[in-house]
């Protein structure tokens, strides 16, 4: 090696240090809020003189791709749209609860059917029954000798 590379790269290691850099053990989405977007894309559209531009996008670690779609949220739906959606989480007991309601109003519907068909079961015996009694009344009228015909 020659000596302005050693020099290079004694001063480059000096400057970094022994240790490695640390990194984060699970990267994370970055998020901006509905203020924030606001403020870079009026900065960004007060940007006049050549490189300003570039300039803010590097200093707020931004893309171009970021300005484009906020800009178009700010116009398509004013603040509301330049907030990130937000998914309600499902609760697991409004779920449960739902599925509970829609088995009894089944069960309910299923109860109501039984019940009219034991009525109509009922009804039947009962007619039955009365058949019953007025055969077997014929039946002794008959064989009653003071109620036999003569011949």
């Amino acid at each position: 090696m020659t000596m302005p590379t050693l020099l290079m790269q004694r001063a480059h290691d000096e400057a970094m240090g022994d240790d490695a850099p640390e990194l984060p053990d699970k990267a994370r989405r970055r998020t901006f809020t509905a203020e924030y977007k606001l403020r870079i894309v009026a900065e960004y559209d007060a940007c006049v003189g050549d490189g300003d531009k570039g300039a803010l996008l590097r200093r707020e670690g931004l893309y171009s791709s970021h300005i484009v779609e906020w800009r178009r949220a700010r116009d398509n739906a004013a603040a509301a749209g330049l907030a990130a959606p937000r998914r309600a989480k499902a609760n697991p007991d409004t779920a449960a609860l739902a599925k509970a309601t829609k088995r009894i109003e089944r069960l309910e519907e299923d109860l109501k059917k039984h019940k009219l068909a034991l009525d109509i079961a009922g009804k039947a015996h009962a007619l039955l029954e009365m058949l019953a009694e007025s055969a077997t009344d014929d039946s002794t009228a008959t064989t009653d000798p003071a109620r036999r015909p003569k011949k």
